[in-house]
């Protein structure tokens, strides 16, 4: 195969190299051993504990658990061993280098549609950020667009990490909104323009539903949708793919930071009664506790902000997440447009925050259940993936320590039984430069 490829142009290698990399593996089963097991539901790491992977589910994980035979057998040596972290709302598989324009999908702002781009087919599934954050645990993620020229940023994705061609696990999730400042200057340069932009789109909607407007949320089928009146704002395409919102049918993440904006979010659903609502950000969540654990909606909030960045954070508080579960709020650790590998580092720190006199943090318990089994529950995949229970997809990580100290390290990566590699360019800058040498280096176009 070597010899093959030393034949072939650089262009053509390279192009092997990535057909290579891509082409997918087989799930096996396997028995990890002696670890320190994590269920990630909120419950008490596990001593000496067994986890079983069949067919890439997990079989059962817990203590006492028998070893099938015949399967392969890891002895993780009292290693931790935990489901995979789940990360939303994010951009993975839509930037590459965000500083190059050229490698970011995150952003389309000159575009005609808002509501209706489908980020599905821009995600790459051997963006270097997606292959940065599986060597360090993330195994999902729902992947939401980041700027578009109105308040809408499109429907998000659930995606793996796996390393094949098929990322995308869910496309057309869920619709994105920017309620807050950043809608406001979108919306006109004010609130009252976000609120009446807004309910106008849903309404639109809606009387394009009743209209016989069934096209749902693939915009590809927008040209089936009926007349519309002549003072429609929306496009077409825009006013069919928010049909599935306002019917209940794909939730609606709206990001807040305002508590007052976060009410008005949740007074949609007097309108719109339908409206299943997810909220983002959320930075002074706390002073609306009450009325978000009163109305069931959940929450993926931006972890540990404490220095109001702008005036609707004002009310920032480290202790946010611990005093709106506290009230009764679900809520997990969110909005992770910058480094999602960082995850375990602010669940952490969540934990640390117990210690603060004053403060309100989360158990160790609590805090690596708002990086995996509660994420996944929001998005609409708690059945499928985000603990170790038994039917859910075997997402396995190894680690050498506790996973949400700074100094632990990933091991080992499974993603539906799979183990996945964990090499990328981080990891390859840092071998080429770890113990350098006299003479010439290893090339570094080298795959």
């Amino acid at each position: 195969m070597s010899a093959r490829k030393l034949t072939l142009a650089p262009a053509a290698l390279l192009a092997a190299l990535l057909t290579s990399v891509a082409t997918p593996a087989l799930a096996q089963d396997m028995a990890i051993t002696n670890a320190t097991v994590v269920i990630g539901d909120g419950s008490a790491p596990i001593p000496g504990g067994t986890v079983v992977v069949r067919g890439g589910k997990v079989v059962a994980a817990g203590a006492g658990v028998a070893v099938p035979a015949g399967v392969r057998t890891i002895d993780a040596g009292g290693k931790w061993v935990t489901p995979g972290l789940v990360v939303a709302v994010t951009d993975l598989g839509l930037v590459d280098v965000e500083a190059v324009e050229e490698s970011n999908d995150g952003e389309a702002g000159k575009a005609p549609f808002s509501a209706a781009l489908d980020i599905a087919p821009a995600i790459n599934p051997v963006a270097q950020p997606i292959l940065i954050s599986r060597a360090a645990g993330v195994t999902r993620a729902a992947v939401a667009p980041l700027d578009t020229g109105a308040i809408f940023g499109g429907q998000g994705a659930i995606i793996d990490l796996g390393a094949d061609n098929q990322a995308v696990t869910q496309p057309r999730a869920f619709q994105y909104v920017d309620l807050g400042e950043t809608g406001a200057r979108r919306a006109g340069g004010s609130r009252v323009a976000v609120h009446a932009v807004l309910r106008n789109a849903l309404v639109e909607a809606r009387e394009l539903a009743r209209r016989g407007g069934g096209a749902g949320a693939d915009p590809r089928l927008a040209d089936a949708a009926p007349e519309r009146p002549g003072d429609a704002l929306l496009t077409r395409f825009d006013a069919a793919a928010l049909i599935p919102v306002v019917s209940g049918r794909q939730p609606l993440y709206v990001r807040a930071e305002r508590a007052a904006d976060i009410r008005i979010a949740l007074a949609l659903k007097t309108d719109f009664p339908a409206l299943k609502l997810v909220i983002v950000g959320a930075s002074e969540g706390w002073m609306a506790a009450r009325e978000l654990a009163a109305s069931g909606v959940p929450v993926l909030a931006t972890p540990l902000n404490d220095l109001p960045a702008s005036f609707e954070q004002l009310g920032a508080t480290q202790s946010n997440i611990g005093r709106m579960a506290a009230a009764g709020v679900k809520v997990a650790l969110g909005a992770f447009f910058d480094q999602p590998r960082h995850a375990p580092q602010y669940a952490g720190n969540l934990v640390g925050l117990t210690k603060v006199p004053g403060a309100t943090g989360l158990s160790w318990d609590k805090a690596f259940a708002a990086i995996s089994s509660v994420p996944a529950e929001i998005i609409g995949q708690g059945d499928k993936f985000g603990s170790l229970k038994p039917g859910r997809a075997g997402d396995v990580v190894i680690w050498d320590g506790d996973p949400l100290e700074a100094g632990s390290g990933v091991t080992q990566v499974f993603i539906d039984g799979v183990e996945q590699p964990l090499t990328n360019r981080q990891t390859r800058l840092r071998d080429r430069y770890l113990m350098p040498t006299e003479g010439a280096l290893p090339k570094a176009y080298d795959w």
